[in-house]
């Protein structure tokens, strides 16, 4: 250990200028939590090193510590001697690999300060501290000749250097490419200038998860997400309970002084084709409405919230076919004549659902045939502002099951079907109307090319049959003990003690794992460029800068 003395003349202990702790070097501005990122971390300027070395493939590398204790393969003990912060990465030589990159998974300064000497610091007077910064650092592996990720199976050598990883090997090791011709842009590797782009048939064919808590960007990556999509002609069905993502037909706003991400703003309403049950709330949709005479009497009782309803099977279809056959377009009202004139008590029930169904509005003589709502490269919202939560349910339910038959047949394109508020339609509690056909997506959608995607501030509420089954996940901020739990449980690849690191991820940044992704990596995610919806109302105006 090196002594250090660490008082001034007014009794004030100051930390000595090489070794402040990486934690107090991080700018600290209060986050307002909205649903939209505000904070930038710019890849950070590093103070020079005194340790140094020119190699002949990565050029100039900066020295941050020696390796010291007991060595293993896959992780080892360093002593900091440079500017050096949790999660940074670092390359260090291997005796039979070559260069290798890790991560600072954990760090501490280890001290000889004991209470008693701390009481004579707050007095003012001077004590000599022995005070040491240790990290640990956690292998995240090489790429070998045939450019597989490998893992050293023989430890480091005690006593060698460890320098700040080169962005080309962390590229390398990681296997981040730019620019690719199926890459979804969504933001930089956290601290770093280096582009992070999800593979776009991985997540269609893998299913996706975007998990945070209230506020913390969800929606705002999912729209990030959307617009990638767009750009490459995906086809997508969008289920909206909000109406959040309409306003992605607008230009947003790139504000100033942020971090330059190299995306400029741009409306996408050339792309979007929105449907909605109430279009007096939601002006710019079409209406959607549900037409009797394409549905048959099992697909009307599905619309329903009957669970058992085979034992009104047959009373419905007699109905159904009864009006059929002297009339081409006919509604709820002449179902419900019908059924009444059978005068049988045990239709009551089907007739009190079936009325529900009417008031609400959603059948037309002329209704939206499903297989119109989507066009090859649109992107169709379905807007459910102001849709009773049950009827919400129903809707889903029809649209979700349709598309899955129509995938199955040929009929519409490969798509990317994205549920905001998941855990409403498949929660881990109870059943809803959707709970099966979510299921079934989520087993069997990747092999006829309809994809999933599934949005929740609350983890724990949705049904693990599902969440499992996406591979590719994108996690921001999470505090609630059992959606963390949830996660840790239902994620794979989550390296230990990550779920304390989603809990401290500042708003703005995801982690993100699964498709081409082989690691989990954290990610600042990228400005919007069409108008985010999804913003919190202020109660009380405020001037942004």
């Amino acid at each position: 250990m090196q002594t250090n003395s660490i008082s001034e003349p007014s009794g004030k202990a100051v930390l000595p200028e090489e070794e402040m702790p990486a934690e107090e070097e991080v700018l600290e501005d209060a986050v307002e939590e909205v649903d939209s990122p505000d904070v930038d971390v710019a890849p950070r300027e590093r103070r020079p090193s005194k340790h140094v070395l020119e190699d002949e493939r990565y050029g100039h590398l900066d020295g941050v510590g020696i390796i010291y204790g007991n060595v293993g393969a896959t992780s080892f003990n360093l002593r900091v001697l440079g500017d050096l912060q949790k999660m940074d990465y670092v390359q260090v030589m291997h005796p039979s690999h070559g260069w290798v990159l890790g991560q600072v998974a954990e760090m501490e300064r280890k001290t000889d300060l004991t209470l008693e000497r701390a009481k004579q610091l707050s007095e003012g007077m001077d004590v000599n501290i022995d005070e040491i910064v240790i990290a640990k650092i956690s292998i995240l592996g090489y790429r070998d000749e045939r450019n597989l990720l490998q893992v050293p199976r023989s430890p480091f050598k005690a006593g060698g250097m460890v320098y700040h990883a080169k962005d080309e090997l962390i590229k390398e090791v990681i296997g981040l490419k730019e620019n690719t011709p199926t890459g979804a842009y969504l933001g930089k590797l956290f601290g770093y200038d280096i582009k992070v782009e999800v593979d776009i048939n991985a997540m269609v064919q893998k299913h996706v998860s975007i998990l945070a808590k209230t506020g913390g960007g969800k929606s705002f990556l999912c729209g990030d997400l959307v617009e990638e999509l767009m750009k490459y002609d995906v086809t997508v069905l969008i289920l909206d309970p909000h109406g959040e993502y309409g306003s992605m037909r607008d230009p947003g706003q790139v504000m100033p002084g942020k971090r330059d991400f190299g995306v400029q703003p741009m409306g996408f309403k050339d792309k979007i084709i929105e449907y909605a049950t109430d279009t007096t709330l939601n002006k710019d949709a079409k209406p959607l409405k549900f037409t009797l005479a394409n549905i048959d009497a099992r697909d009307l009782l599905a619309l329903t919230s009957i669970k058992n309803g085979k034992i009104y099977l047959n009373a419905l279809r007699k109905a159904i076919d009864g009006l059929r056959a002297v009339k081409k377009d006919y509604g709820l009202r002449e179902i419900i004549a019908m059924l009444e004139s059978d005068e049988d008590t045990n239709n009551q029930t089907l007739i009190a659902e079936l009325a529900y169904l009417n008031d609400v509005n959603i059948f037309a003589p002329q209704g939206t045939k499903i297989d119109e709502l989507i066009s090859q490269g649109k992107t169709t919202i379905i807007n459910l502002k102001g849709t009773p939560p049950d009827i919400q349910e129903l809707i889903v339910t029809r649209l979700a099951t349709a598309m899955f038959e129509l995938r199955k047949m040929g009929k519409v394109p490969p798509m990317m079907m994205i549920a905001e508020e998941a855990h409403n339609f498949c929660p881990q509690q109870g059943v809803t109307a959707c709970s099966k056909i979510f299921r079934t997506i989520a087993a069997e959608g990747r092999k006829f090319g309809l994809g999933l995607t599934i949005i929740s501030q609350r983890a724990a509420k949705i049904d693990k049959n599902v969440l499992s089954q996406c591979n590719t996940q994108m996690i921001l901020k999470v505090t609630n003990p059992n959606d963390l739990k949830a996660i840790v449980a239902s994620v794979e690849g989550l390296q230990e003690g990550m779920d304390q690191e989603i809990q401290r991820l500042p708003i703005g940044v995801a982690v993100i794992m699964g498709g081409n992704v082989q690691m989990p990596l954290f990610v600042e995610v990228r400005p919007r460029q069409s108008r985010h919806g999804g913003e919190s109302v202020e109660i009380i105006p405020s001037k942004r800068l």
